[in-house]
């Protein structure tokens, strides 16, 4: 019997091989492991001391400790969906990084588009980095120009509008202007560059993951991104019993604090967070109204019923992320889609 604190790194490929071997191989949260190394009267740290602690898990808790289980698609679109992460949190420090430097060339730049980062916006950022290139454009030319890249959706009077602001509020040149117009351009092909990027793991994540075999887009709010991290953190879903399981593991499911026979439920601070996380927002989403009407009839009447009840709207919210696991995992466990109830 082998117990593996780390197999998600360096003890992947190590787990993998005893498997194959036909080993059996537990995994150790590193949780356990320092509550063992935390219990000792002198605690200190090492390698040697970490596999006793190790160890000694593996002999307490060998009934309860999950098989080291590696399957490589659910692995590798967790390694995907931690590229997208990255890539996404790198595009949000580009764009504080660009706010900060249009700042100083035009000072009213929110004005201009209504996203900074829309492509019609990163093209006249690149090619108009500084007030001083937009110098013998008129309206008409700069309108014609942008056009083409927003597909016919610039207006003459957008773009004399534009102008109109440059000229009130901006200097031509200002001192080290080329040097601080690369550093325009630059962020921009960055921040193309990363949109590129995103875009080409979400094509990859459409041909893996219907490989799974689950169908969780067909539920009304779940997107590719969504139904990527939720199986990313979920993995076979096989290793879950039941739906109470799974809610322990989101951090959904609340904990019981008691005393002398007395005590009470408290929100769950354990589990899964990312998938967590992922469950609170699209809770939100479903329960929201767009256009007048509610994104998930069933659901906002739910939400709304336990308003009623007397539950604040944050805890009527973990009431949704609840139902959800329960959705969730049968769609998961029978492979099956989802389907909205009807009136």
């Amino acid at each position: 019997m082998f117990g593996l604190e780390d197999t998600q790194g360096y003890g992947r490929n190590l787990a993998m091989y005893l498997i194959r071997k036909k080993f059996p191989v537990k995994s150790v949260n590193s949780v356990y492991t320092k509550v063992v190394r935390l219990s000792a009267p002198t605690v200190f740290k090492d390698d040697s001391y970490d596999a006793y602690c190790v160890a000694r898990n593996l002999r307490d808790m060998l009934d309860k400790l999950p098989d080291a289980n590696h399957e490589d698609i659910f692995w590798t679109i967790r390694q995907m969906v931690k590229r997208r992460d990255s890539l996404s949190k790198s595009v949000l420090r580009l764009h504080l990084q660009l706010h900060g430097q249009l700042t100083h060339h035009y000072p009213s730049y929110r004005k201009f588009f209504t996203l900074v980062s829309c492509p019609t916006a990163l093209y006249f950022w690149e090619h108009y980095p500084s007030p001083r290139h937009l110098q013998g454009v008129t309206p008409e030319e700069l309108a014609s120009e942008l056009r083409k890249i927003g597909g016919n959706a610039c207006s003459t009077s957008k773009t004399k509008k534009i102008l109109s602001l440059v000229e009130t509020d901006c200097d031509i040149v200002k001192e080290y202007q080329e040097e601080r117009d690369f550093i325009v351009k630059s962020i921009v092909k960055e921040i193309r560059y990363k949109h590129e990027e995103i875009a080409e793991v979400d094509r990859q994540l459409e041909k893996i993951m219907p490989q799974t075999g689950y169908k969780l887009e067909t539920m009304p709010g779940i997107n590719l991104n969504t139904a990527s991290h939720i199986v990313s953190e979920v993995g076979e879903i096989n290793r879950f019993s039941n739906a109470d399981k799974l809610a322990r593991f989101a951090g959904v499911a609340p904990v019981h604090f008691s005393s002398a026979g007395k005590g009470k439920e408290k929100r769950s601070k354990q589990g899964s967070r990312l998938l967590n996380a992922t469950l609170y927002f699209l809770a939100v989403q479903l329960v929201s109204v767009r256009g007048g009407k509610p994104r998930n009839p069933e659901f906002h009447t739910y939400f709304h019923r336990k308003v009623s009840e007397g539950k604040k709207k944050s805890q009527a919210i973990i009431c949704i992320q609840r139902r959800l696991i329960n959705i969730i995992y049968g769609m998961m466990k029978n492979r099956r889609e989802y389907k909205l109830l009807k009136d």
